[in-house]
């Protein structure tokens, strides 16, 4: 039996980081929207959508919250249980960084210019 699921390692420039959970990057680059017509007529329209990667990290004295917080050209690695790897380039922080200091972790999400499956 393959191994699909469980350990997994991150890297923002090479610098390894450590996941307690939560990683998700996306599977497809479109998205597919439904169109209704009040005459019961279905369409569709396909928009693009950012490629990202997000996942829950643990925070060690030595985290590199100014890289993350400020870079815009950040190359972020995910290699995942599964044994795939995706990459996302050119990337930078999504949203809110808020440091969950009871739990030692910070949720984070990274969006980029270009995201894929290597």
């Amino acid at each position: 039996m393959a191994r699909i699921g469980g350990t997994c390692y991150f890297k923002i420039d090479g610098q390894q980081l450590s996941l307690t959970g939560g990683i998700g990057v996306p599977m497809n680059r479109t998205v597919n929207d439904d169109i209704i017509g009040l005459d019961g007529s279905v369409d569709r329209k396909e928009t693009h959508r950012a490629p990202y990667v997000k996942g829950t990290f643990k925070v060690p004295k030595n985290f590199p919250v100014s890289k993350i917080t400020s870079s815009d050209e950040m190359t972020i690695t995910a290699e995942l249980a599964n044994g795939q790897v995706y990459v996302l380039s050119s990337a930078w922080l999504h949203g809110e960084a808020n440091h969950n200091a009871e739990e030692g972790t910070v949720d984070l999400e990274f969006h980029g210019e270009e995201g894929d499956y290597q």
